[in-house]
């Protein structure tokens, strides 16, 4: 399939999942993940009408943010060192994966020089999976305790990723914990402020994602390949 229709392939499929889920399609936003595909593809992505551009490292995502940076909405999706914090402040208009305080203390210090506030999703662990990012659901509460203090950090959600399964369907308890944390999140009032979205849900298991709630879905291969 050319790009166009991969597109219209996955905008039919997130809008069946909003009507089995009695959701307002525009509730859900897609971020395409483009680290695997050319900048001549990116450039068409957004062409397209793909307007939020997700990346996983700034060596990778340099030269397509220099061409495009001023076309689309750039996410920082993959684990970040704080060495290269530096690289994303004030070019990612939001990084999906603060997961520990040493991280948090960086983007507020370079944040804070640069006068900005950034918007952060938590991620999460929530499967337990040693292989990958993200904190521990049990330390959640204590973390964002600490981020109370740090007034150039937002949270604006929560993030996970959950195992790659043959079933999509199996996924589905990784989402919904996902959903009842923030809830519990926003209960309890921790931050003073709602905390509305969920970052959840990649290209074998978006539509289940979308019907456990997730706000922004992060799509690469089923929706711009891998050229």
């Amino acid at each position: 399939m050319k790009l166009n229709q991969h597109i219209e392939f996955v905008e039919d499929k997130v809008k069946e999942a909003c009507d089995r889920a009695n959701r307002d399609r525009q509730d859900v936003q897609i971020i395409a993940v483009t680290k695997y595909v050319s900048l001549a593809t990116t450039g068409e992505a957004i062409r397209l009408g793909m307007n939020h551009i997700g990346e996983n490292r700034w060596q990778d995502v340099q030269p397509k943010w220099e061409v495009f940076h001023d076309q689309a909405v750039w996410h920082f999706i993959g684990h970040l060192q704080t060495n290269k914090v530096k690289d994303v402040i004030g070019k990612f208009a939001y990084i999906h994966s603060l997961d520990r305080l040493s991280l948090a203390t960086e983007i507020e210090k370079k944040a804070a020089a640069q006068s900005l506030t950034v918007s952060c999703f938590i991620q999460l662990n929530v499967s337990g999976e040693e292989t990958k990012y993200g904190l521990p659901p049990e330390e959640l509460a204590s973390f964002v305790d600490k981020l109370r203090d740090m007034p150039h950090i937002r949270i604006v959600g929560l993030m996970t990723m959950a195992p790659y399964e043959a079933e999509p369907e199996s996924t589905r308890p990784v989402f919904r914990e996902l959903r009842r944390l923030r809830d519990e999140l926003n209960r309890e009032q921790v931050l003073g402020y709602e905390i509305k979205h969920l970052s959840m849900g990649m290209s074998n298991d978006f539509e289940v994602a979308i019907e456990e709630g997730a706000t922004w879905i992060r799509l690469g291969t089923v929706l711009v390949g891998k050229e």
